[in-house]
């Protein structure tokens, strides 16, 4: 592990902040790191307002798909709400044809097949719209690059919208509207929406057009918190304002669906979106068909509700399994290829099950750190996931072996493709050539980045509480990250849990401070470090941790050292 220590912020601006606010420096250090110097920009950042979200008529391509839906409801025209099998898309099913069903009843959803037709729009959706006389598709989390199956559309009467984050290619489809923040000629102020997003601001901008009330949009945020959490997306500006208020949604009153998956949970977290409620939504795409994870998200009756919560748990159960049993062949592969002294991480195995490749190439991500693609057979072409490194842009990478690639589409961070099985070959040799050009090799070693030294005695339920506060957390605005320098054990610290992997302790430090409990998982090979009352550092976030009806705040460690 690579510890980084972020710049100590200016101490003027420190002081000054801490004034105007009444609150200790350590938080005023923080907030200075993240950009907020003023006492307006701290109550935008505790208190997101949604009257602070951007009027959804400032993005290019708005006035055109409002017009357009206007006119398929007064014309009495069939609509479909097309989106992917993933959490980003699957939600934006169900956010916008919620939305239109309310309103116009000639609506129906698709989900494309992820073994049948992939990722992205696909010819199948279009002559199924085509065969039932719809005449108007609104595309959700994809479509971006569909140049030709929006132009094959339009041969057949079919006109398209598309609501899209992903990065366009060259050209821009034809279709009637294309909604995307990331377009080079979209003025929009905020372009690091999710798919979910963009298609909450769709329905922002109809509700204005039709004179409605904003605060009729307030039940579709459960939605949007939930693709911002699981996109990973940066939780900043207006993503921050929409998780804010989607999690106090989730949390007071949220759709039957969503709380079915999260069961007896309270005060729920974007953490616990992404770790509870996400993978479930994605295991119906993974294992059976993501239209499970709309019907899901949009029924109101709640023995139906209990139901399909039931079906998705058993995906779950099996996208699980099937998740450690594939990742267990690659590893091994890895092994025996000897691929751990490559800079890259290209695995292949005909028989992986498609809809895990992803949660495995992050798998392998974690273990050997390097970009990574598992590739399995689909149909007669090959189909991939691939995940990065941070600060190593992945979808670049995979635009310079596009020769060797059929179709590819993603972020900086993750992406999928597809290329023929005698292309696998030359595409892993020439990604490996690409990445060994272009990484800084320091990439290749995991960061911690650490916002701030503090001493324990600084650590107070006060200080705590505020920080509770900086949520959501997310990219943009991680949970802040501490080291404190000169630990001592009090005598605790042991291994804990089933296989002895994790490290448990109580520490203080030598000026007579508080006694903090330590919990530091997979930490347990490092129970050397703090045997013998010897001194170490510790790099670790703030937890609670409570037991026998008792919270106290505890360190969650992210790795020591021996004190030098």
């Amino acid at each position: 592990m690579r510890w980084t220590l972020k710049p100590k912020p200016d101490t003027l601006k420190v002081q000054t902040l801490a004034d105007k606010l009444g609150v200790d420096t350590p938080v005023a250090r923080l907030l200075v790191q993240r950009g907020i110097e003023s006492f307006d920009e701290a109550k935008k950042f505790f208190r997101p307002d949604l009257k602070d979200l951007h009027d959804p008529f400032l993005m290019k391509d708005m006035e055109l798909a409002v017009d357009r839906i206007q006119q398929a409801i007064e014309n009495e025209e069939n609509i479909m709400v097309y989106g992917d099998y993933d959490v980003d898309g699957t939600t934006s099913v169900a956010l916008m044809a919620s939305f239109l069903k309310y309103r116009y009843p000639n609506v129906t959803t698709y989900i494309p097949d992820r073994y049948e037709e992939g990722y992205g729009v696909s010819y199948k959706g279009i002559d199924f719209a085509s065969d039932n006389d719809i005449t108007l598709i609104i595309a959700l989390d994809c479509g971006i690059k569909a140049i030709e199956k929006v132009a094959y559309a339009k041969e057949k009467g079919v006109d398209f919208i598309i609501c899209d984050h992903h990065r366009p290619g060259a050209q821009i489809p034809n279709a009637v509207a294309v909604l995307d923040p990331k377009r080079e000629d979209c003025n929009y102020p905020y372009d690091e929406l999710c798919g979910c997003g963009v298609g909450f601001k769709l329905i922002q901008a109809l509700a204005k057009h039709r004179g409605e009330p904003e605060e009729i949009l307030l039940p579709y945020l459960d939605l949007v918190a939930t693709a911002i959490g699981a996109d990973i997306v940066p939780v900043t500006g207006e993503n921050r304002i929409l998780a804010y208020h989607g999690l106090y949604v989730i949390n007071v009153a949220p759709r039957k669906g969503i709380s079915s998956l999260l069961g007896e949970r309270k005060s729920v977290s974007i953490t616990d979106v992404v770790f509870v409620v996400a993978p479930r939504i994605n295991a119906a795409g993974r294992m059976k068909h993501g239209l499970h994870a709309v019907n899901l998200l949009t029924e109101e009756d709640e023995a139906t509700v209990a139901n399909f919560a039931k079906e998705i748990e058993a995906y779950n159960t099996d996208r699980k399994s099937a998740d450690k049993t594939i990742t267990e062949e690659a590893k091994q592969q890895i092994l025996e290829l000897k691929e751990e002294e490559r800079l890259t991480t290209v695995v292949y195995k005909e028989d992986w099950h498609k809809g895990v490749i992803g949660i495995v190439a992050s798998r392998l991500t974690e273990t050997w750190y390097r970009p990574t693609l598992v590739f399995t057979k689909s149909g007669d072409r090959l189909a991939a996931s691939a995940r990065s490194v941070k600060g190593f842009d992945v979808y670049e990478a995979l635009e310079a072996c596009k020769d060797h690639i059929e179709q590819f589409g993603g972020h900086k961070y993750a992406a999928g493709l597809t290329l023929l099985e005698s292309e696998y070959a030359n595409f892993k040799r020439k990604f490996e050539e690409i990445v060994s050009e272009t990484i800084d090799r320091n990439l290749l070693t995991p960061e911690i980045s650490i916002d701030a030294e503090l001493n324990l005695k600084d650590i107070t339920s006060k200080f705590y509480r505020i920080l509770k506060q900086f949520a959501p957390f997310g990219p943009g605005n991680m949970s802040p990250v501490f080291i404190s320098r000169g630990l001592i054990d009090t005598g605790f610290g042991k291994c804990v849990g089933e296989d002895k992997t994790h490290l448990k302790c109580q520490v203080k430090q030598e000026d007579g401070g508080p006694a903090f409990d330590v919990i530091g998982f997979n930490l347990g090979s490092k129970l050397d470090i703090i045997k013998n009352h010897k001194k170490f550092d510790a790099v670790y976030s703030l937890d609670e941790n409570n037991w026998n009806g008792k919270t106290t705040i505890q360190l969650k460690l992210k790795d020591i050292r021996e004190s030098i």
